[in-house]
């Protein structure tokens, strides 16, 4: 910063005079301004839009109001067509979304007239208002089938910390056996069983409970593992053994696993007396190509 003093330069003396590489040094010519200093001395202009916006969504084209964008204000669209953001334009003057338009109508329809698209597009309209951050759709989408099924049964997993690290485990053990026996299917053993304890002629379950009462004595006479390469339970849910098989298969299945299972019988173990295991034991074949 140069200051100046209230003395005149003809009043100034030799010694006070400053010699001239000095003047050089204080007086040179300042640099080319960096991008944030260019910034800062010329800001941009806000962007300004046209009422009825072109729209080219990952090559799909579509025509709508401003105030319909900018419908309510905490959604990306709102931020991206408020002004302080710039957005590219294609050859023809349309304004470029770098994203996947297949949805994008079923958004706009929203935003528009609150219309919900159909039970089957549900899930990918879902995923498209997430990256939006459409919150006002996201509630309603949740309050319907698919997605409200969906809660409910991720409910009933959540009794299943190791669910999820199951399913990897079925995975693995496929992949491996098809690899190492270069086949086109492998096939594994998986145990799904409801009760920790066995079921018998001899037994009754007290108050309706999911449950048998036993002391920790009795119960570690049953405490065993059965042959299987995975095994499922126990659980509490009224939820019983055929609907954690359809979660098993559809989970695979939406992972693009073909998968068949069958019942082949129970494990035959002998515990204690009359007890066996008999937990039902399945064949799991998974076809990799």
């Amino acid at each position: 910063m140069v200051v100046v003093t209230g003395q005149s330069k003809a009043s100034a003396t030799p010694d006070d005079a400053m010699s001239s590489s000095d003047a050089e040094d204080d007086f040179q010519e300042p640099a080319t301004p960096t991008a944030t200093q260019a910034g800062q001395a010329l800001p941009l202009l806000p962007q300004q839009f046209p009422e009825v916006v072109p729209l080219n969504v990952g090559g799909m084209f579509f025509t709508t109001r401003l105030s319909t964008l900018r419908r309510y204000e905490d959604t990306m669209l709102a931020a991206m067509f408020s002004g302080r953001h710039y957005i590219p334009t294609d050859a023809e003057g349309r304004y470029f979304i770098d994203r996947d338009g297949t949805y994008f109508g079923d958004i706009l329809n929203f935003l528009r007239s609150g219309d919900l698209p159909p039970r089957e597009r549900v899930r990918s309209v879902y995923k498209e208002a997430q990256y939006y951050s459409i919150g006002p759709l996201l509630d309603n989408l949740e309050d319907i089938q698919p997605l409200k099924g969906e809660k409910v049964r991720q409910a009933f997993l959540g009794l299943m910390p190791y669910y999820k690290d199951h399913l990897e485990r079925i995975i693995e053990i496929a992949k491996l056996r098809a690899t190492q026996r270069k086949a086109r299917f492998a096939k594994l053993k998986v145990c799904v069983f409801k009760e920790e304890m066995p079921i018998t002629p001899y037994e009754c379950p007290h108050f309706n409970s999911l449950r048998f009462e036993r002391s920790d004595s009795e119960a570690k006479l049953f405490e065993h593992h059965c042959e299987v390469d995975v095994s499922f339970g126990p659980w509490e849910a009224v939820a019983d053994v055929y609907d954690l098989l359809h979660c098993i298969v559809s989970d695979l299945s939406a992972r693009g696993i073909a998968v068949d299972h069958q019942c082949i019988g129970v494990c035959d173990k002998h515990l204690v007396n009359h007890y066996y295991c008999k937990r039902p034991i399945y064949e799991f074949k998974i076809t990799w190509w």
